[in-house]
């Protein structure tokens, strides 16, 4: 294993820079220990359908879980100004307020499968969502839970979201993955 320190400035999405060392890195590891505060916290609570926003001034007591190219799996807990303790499934949005320190653990370089890959090298699914969209939140969940890597790009314009490729073909968005997740027809997809 390798001990990676990473610095969070004033502003940084936690969620989305774990997800951008984990692919510069082409690795997966683990969030060691974090100290740092937030200035907004967005977390998924178990049984609810929306992840819940919390802002003020936050202070990080745990991050743990594990983080890979494909994307992350993070539990975060937090406290606010009263000391109440919060925490739940990290989501995009949880903005670090001053500054946060990292210490992330790497175990090995993530090598692609062949069903994780089209011929180009790259994952076989693309997503272009919206941070603040449930169906995009949804979808990327979906995603995550059944191992299948995937790019994120931007939407185009004026469509609605989340929109999903399969190797640069649009299948629609999440009632169209979910259709196929429950025919069995992302199994080939999944990394091994």
């Amino acid at each position: 294993m390798r001990a990676l320190p990473l610095h969070l400035d004033a502003g940084s999405d936690v969620r989305h820079s774990l997800e951008q060392l984990a692919v510069a890195q082409n690795a997966g590891g683990f969030v060691l220990s974090v100290v740092g505060n937030l200035s907004q916290a967005a977390f998924a609570c178990p049984g609810q359908a929306e992840p819940m926003v919390l802002s003020g001034e936050l202070e990080i007591i745990t991050l743990q879980g594990t983080l890979a190219p494909a994307g992350v799996h993070l539990h975060l807990s937090f406290s606010d100004g009263q000391c109440q303790v919060w925490g739940g499934h990290l989501e995009y949005g949880t903005l670090v307020l001053r500054g946060a320190d990292l210490l992330v653990g790497l175990l090995t370089e993530a090598a692609p499968t062949p069903a994780q890959t089209t011929q180009r090298g790259l994952p076989r699914v693309e997503i272009a969502g919206l941070p603040g969209c449930p169906y995009t939140r949804r979808a990327l969940r979906m995603l995550r839970t059944l191992g299948i890597p995937f790019v994120e790009i931007e939407p185009s314009g004026g469509e609605s979201v989340p929109q999903l490729f399969i190797d640069g073909v649009p299948i629609g968005g999440y009632d169209a993955l979910a259709e196929l997740h429950s025919r069995g027809e992302l199994d080939q997809l999944r990394g091994h």
